[in-house]
Parts: C-alpha cells; structure tokens; sequence
C-alpha cells in the first residue's frame, strides 16, 4: 500500500520559506559562553548585532541556505521536481541566492525586492561536536507577503511546504495561509517543519492549531520540537499526544532515527550509518527532502524515512547544508531507485 498525494501534479515539492545565504564558521564552546550564545539555539538579530558577530567570529565559508531552500535543493538533487518561493533582495547576496537554487534545478521566480532590508543572512556556529548555533538577520526574507503567493505554482505543487521559522514575520505567516488555500483547494497536501524548538515556544499555540484544524496534513519535527509543542519532557508523552490529534507526522531522533507516526500505525527507522559527523547543519532539512519526495512518489513509510535518512546522512559529513553528492545516486546505491 502506498501513501501518495491522491491527485498527480506535475512538480513535487513546492517549498516557501526565508531565503537566506549562510555564513559558517568553526567555533568552540566557549566563544558561545562569552557572546552568550544558547547552544543549538537559532536567534533572530538585527543588523547591528550581525555585523558585530560578523566581525568577532572567525573564517567563515559563505553557501546559500534557509530551511525550505535546502529542503527544495535536496528534493532536486534527488531527481524529484521543486519550486521555493522566498523573498531576495536584488543585492549581490540575493543574486548569489538566485544563482545557486536554480543551478541544481530548483523554480526559483519570487520578484526581487528593489529596496528596503539586505538580504537575509544567517551566521552559523559549529562546535567541535557538529552542533550548529544560529544568529539570523531576517532582513529582506521579513517582506515576504501574499502577493508572493503564485497560485499556478501552489496549484502545480503536489505538496506545499513551509518552514516553522517562516511564521515570525506576519506578513509571511498570511502568505503561508494563502498557501495552504490554494493547496487544499486544488486537491494538494500541505506540510510544515517545526523547525526550532525555541521557535515552538514563541508560536506553540498557532502550530497546535494548525495541525488540529486541518491546515497541515503532514507534520515533521526533531524530538526537541515535538516535546516542546506538547509541554513535556518524555517523548513517549509527546508522541501519545500527537497521535490523539495529530496528521502523519515524522519525527527524527538523530543517530535514534526516526519514526513515522500515522495514526494508530509508528513506524521506526533507523538512522544511515556515517563516517565522521561534522556539521549538523541543514539535517532536518535534507531528512524533509527525502521523506517529502518518497511519499509523493508512493514510497510506503520505511521507505520514504529511509529516503530522507540517506539525504540527512550525506549532508551531517561535511560543512554546509546544501549536498555535495548527487543524492539520487547515494538512494540508487542503498536500493531505493526514483523514477
């Protein structure tokens, strides 16, 4: 039995969320400590902070990046077809943005601000554990509105996908809704990524809501996210609280894995083996990929989660969140062929 999108359409994963350009950079615990860093954390910082951060940490590498960007690259380098809309400014970090999404293949067609904020850029830390710590100015992705919202590439989109750190700014979060309209109007599904846990605590009682009026029909969360959006420190508690509300939902537990939770059926996977962790940035992102693309083809869940943990795997082995192996031949490789 397969567990695809009833109708076909003719793009797989449309995917809506901030367009940022990343700027890594290798770092130890206790320069987290001394800038009063929450690590793993992923804060919002205005323009001032980001240049004062800029300026304090170390050599950094500079690769295009935003949650639903990696996933919709991942979906791409899979050989499935993906679209993203996010907001650039037109400035050299939004060209560079464009440059790259729609060099691996990804639709990429939202209008270039003309003025106001810079481009958004995320600053990202990695510890010698691969734990990633984020300072994100939002900048131009704040912008994002519904008049972004083009219905032809919702409406060609067999899944919609936002991403959790979309819902800060207003503006965007109306663009989202206008989405999932769209999306469930024209027989589609819709799925959003909670992203962050500290993002579930600022937003806990619209993502609540969301999945309990049907907006969302296919959640995915890290364990952190889930238990926070159900206020408890046991994950069992968590996952009993899901089931009793929730849509199909997958929820990754690092080297644990992940299980897929449908209804009264859980199904557990596990993680793909790795060489050496480097960097954990974009995990969840290209774990999403996989997954999202495997249910949209018909893979059952083992497969699809398995399709998403061979994504998260290649990506955790080196700096950056965007691959550097051509995912659809690594799935071919582990027996899972994409047509």
């Amino acid at each position: 039995m397969t567990n695809s999108p009833k109708t076909s359409a003719p793009a797989d994963i449309l995917g809506i969320g901030n367009a940022i350009v990343d700027v890594l950079a290798r770092t130890e615990d206790d320069f987290l400590i001394a800038n009063q860093l929450a690590k793993g954390s992923m804060r919002l910082i205005d323009e001032v902070e980001a240049e004062r951060l800029y300026q304090a940490m170390g050599p950094a590498t500079v690769i295009s990046g935003g949650s639903a960007a990696n996933t919709t690259v991942g979906v791409a380098s899979l050989g499935g077809k993906a679209s993203f809309i996010g907001k650039v400014r037109q400035d050299s970090l939004g060209k560079a943005f464009t440059h790259d999404i729609r060099a691996i293949g990804v639709g990429f067609d939202t209008a270039h601000a003309e003025e106001g904020p810079a481009t958004a850029r995320s600053f990202i830390l990695v510890t010698p554990d691969g734990e990633r710590t984020m300072n994100t100015y939002l900048g131009a992705c704040q912008n994002l509105g519904p008049a972004d919202i083009d219905p032809h590439t919702v409406q060609a989109a067999a899944v919609t996908y936002l991403e959790g750190y979309l819902w800060d700014p207003p503006a965007a979060k109306a663009a989202f809704r206008k989405a999932a309209e769209l999306a469930h109007a024209a027989g589609r599904k819709v799925s959003i990524t909670l992203s962050d846990s500290f993002c579930v605590d600022r937003y806990r009682d619209e993502f609540r809501a969301l999945i309990t009026d049907g907006t969302i029909d296919i959640l995915l969360a890290n364990e952190h996210e889930l238990k926070s959006l159900y206020t408890t420190s046991d994950f069992d508690s968590a996952v009993a609280a899901l089931r009793a509300e929730g849509p199909l939902t997958v929820v990754t537990r690092s080297e644990a894995g992940s299980i897929v939770i449908d209804g009264a059926s859980i199904t557990e996977v596990s993680a793909e083996p790795i060489e050496r962790l480097v960097d954990t940035t974009g995990a969840g992102d290209l774990f999403a990929a996989g997954f999202l693309l495997g249910h949209v083809r018909g893979f059952d869940h083992t497969r699809a989660a398995r399709l998403g943990a061979i994504a998260a795997a290649e990506i955790i082995q080196h700096i950056g969140a965007r691959p550097e192996a051509r995912l659809k031949d690594l799935a071919s490789q582990s027996g899972l062929t994409i047509s």
